[in-house]
């Protein structure tokens, strides 16, 4: 499996983007919606699956496909390709605010990892499958973690995190701790399993899940601050519940606060 070799450089700090260079008839493949801007010349085609197996036939291809949609993605993907001459750029934006990772899976041993939501877009020849728990545990009780997309290949994938990110590299034997929305992604040698909190008033009181992630090394690990899905349950939270009524952030008195503070919304 050879990938195409891509040129890339990731704009910005909190709200980023990735822009990819290529050279004629080289191409990247990406989910949809994360598309940005492209230049004259990149021809964007939809395709069954991540266009790496070329000669696995249409039942092939549709298994492939099929398989994305147990990690609740749909079953097309987005390539984009450089059908002019000279060099081209395309552009791909974080869908939340975060950090954008490049992973080079020759420098992984050909494999990585990740939430199924966190992957971007990707060399064309890396293969976007999905990695099974073989644990009961994790299977049970893994929440974000129990079907977990892998990327394999040779080439550039490059995956989100939001709000901050933290790479932890583990020893042989170290152990991490991580919620199990907080996990990124991590390399192939990691042995990911999920462990019951304990005691009585942590599970009662403790607000946290009665699970966490618990990571074993050696391998890399990618930690992010702000799930998706905290991000959705704050917002969620504070949206209000019927008709045009919301929250009075910030003010004891709720809405008249918010005339108080110059809102004057009705």
């Amino acid at each position: 499996m050879n990938a195409h070799e891509i040129d890339y450089y990731i704009h910005g700090e909190e709200m980023q983007f990735v822009e990819i260079e290529l050279d004629p008839q080289e191409s990247v493949v990406a989910e949809s919606g994360g598309f940005m801007m492209m230049n004259e010349g990149i021809v964007m085609n939809t395709i069954f699956g991540d266009g790496a197996n070329k000669d696995t036939g249409i039942m092939g291809k549709l298994f492939s496909a099929g398989k994305r949609l147990l990690t609740g993605e749909g079953l097309f993907m987005t390539l984009f390709t450089n059908e002019g001459s000279g060099k081209k750029k395309v552009s791909f934006a974080a869908p939340y605010p975060g950090k954008i990772i490049p992973i080079d899976l020759s420098e992984v041993n050909g494999k990585f990892i990740c939430q199924k939501d966190a992957f971007l877009c990707a060399a064309k020849g890396v293969s976007v499958g999905i990695e099974f728990s073989k644990k009961l545990g994790r299977g049970l009780f893994g929440g974000e973690g129990f079907i977990m997309e892998k990327l394999e290949g040779d080439g550039l994938a490059f995956v989100h995190a939001g709000g901050n990110m933290s790479k932890k590299e583990l020893q042989a034997g170290e152990i991490l701790k991580v919620d199990t929305g907080c996990i990124v992604g991590f390399t192939k040698d990691i042995d990911y399993d999920i462990e019951f909190i304990g005691g009585i008033k942590n599970t009662i009181f403790g607000g946290e899940g009665l699970f966490f992630a618990k990571l074993t090394g050696p391998g890399t690990v990618y930690i992010q601050s702000l799930p998706f899905s905290r991000l959705a349950s704050r917002v969620l939270a504070l949206a209000p519940q019927t008709g045009n009524k919301r929250r009075g952030e910030g003010s004891i008195l709720g809405g008249i606060g918010d005339l108080l503070d110059g809102d004057n919304r009705i």
